[in-house]
This record gives C-alpha cells, structure tokens and sequence, in this order.
C-alpha cells in the first residue's frame, strides 16, 4: 500500500515562503530529511519523490497547479499509484488556527480553504487525512487573500522552523504509524 502525502500551496519563485505555500514547506522538509528530491512526475501535474521509513514507503507530491486546483494533481496521483483518499495526507495552512499550532484528522469539511475544496471536489471525498497548520488571523485590514499570499513577519520567521519541524514529525508518525498514533501525538495541545 502507497501512501501519499501532498503539500499544497502554489508553484514559482514568486510564492515561495508565503503562509499560504506552508504545506509546500513541510513536504520538501520532509523529503530533504530523507535524502529524497523531487522530480517531475510523468503523467501527472506534480512533482514527487519517494522516500522509505524503515519498511514504510511514501510519495511526497508538491501539485504544480495552482492552490485552488490542487485537487486535480491529487486525483491523478491516486489514480496513477492505485492509492485511496485514505492513504493520503494533505499538508496546508489554516488561518483559523494560531500561528504554529497543529491540527491533524482523519477527515471532514474543506473549512473553506479552496485547496482542500478542490480535494473534496475532485476525489468526490472527504475522506483524506489533512494536516492543517496555523498561519494566524489576518488583522480587519487585511483581506483573506491577501494574508495568505503574503510573507511571515520576523517574530513568526524565527518560530517557522519549529513549527516545520513539529509538522515533519507528525508527518513521519502517519507514514509509519497511521492517523490515530498521529492525532493522539499532535492534537493534544490543538
């Protein structure tokens, strides 16, 4: 069985390091942990690299479409490696959340992120685990979108490692152990 992680946020030079590209983040995180590079997947609108736990193997996916249609890469993913909606972990930002804190699930509702809506759109499922991490709240000031498209400040820069880190582990414990060993590890302060 194959499990998957993908990171959503959106490809080029010009988003990088935005709070909306944090899923992007984790996954080349995780890869670079692993030794893993990612190369562009035949077939596929996505850059991946496989790495290996132990006797556990993933695909880590970087979707080459835009946030809002990351649910396209996705689908094709699952298709192209006979994998379910439940072996696949989705890595985003959530600004419901506080910066840095982590919420990890089995399953449920797109909370109005639109990468996760296009998940949900094109797998016409729900049933993916997501691994949501807090970017915080924009201000009255500032809108939604352009919050998310925008850089962490240098109080957050300095906790982003941290936050990456915590995410990475997460990320290892689902691959090895699963959603439940995951969710008891990491929502206990959520």
């Amino acid at each position: 069985m194959m499990k998957l992680i993908v990171g959503l946020g959106n490809p080029g030079f010009i988003y990088a390091n935005t709070r909306h590209n944090i899923g992007f983040a984790v996954v080349k995180a995780v890869a670079r942990g692993q030794k893993s590079s990612f190369k562009k997947e035949k077939g596929v609108a996505a850059l991946s690299a496989a790495i290996k736990l132990g006797a556990d193997k993933a695909l880590l996916a970087l979707p080459l479409t835009f946030m809002n249609l990351s649910g396209i890469a996705a689908a094709e993913l699952l298709k192209k490696h006979a994998a379910a909606p439940e072996d696949l972990l989705v890595v985003c930002d959530d600004f419901d959340l506080e910066f840095g804190r982590m919420r990890i699930r089995a399953k449920g509702s797109s909370g109005g992120h639109r990468g996760l809506q296009s998940l949900i759109s094109q797998l016409k499922s729900n049933n993916f685990c997501r691994l949501r991490i807090g970017i915080g709240r924009p201000d009255q000031e500032a809108g939604a979108a352009d919050y998310v498209l925008s850089r962490f400040n240098p109080r957050e820069k300095r906790a982003l490692k941290t936050t990456i880190e915590k995410a990475v582990v997460c990320c290892r414990v689902w691959i090895r152990s699963g959603i439940t060993s995951a969710m008891n590890s990491f929502n206990r302060n959520a």
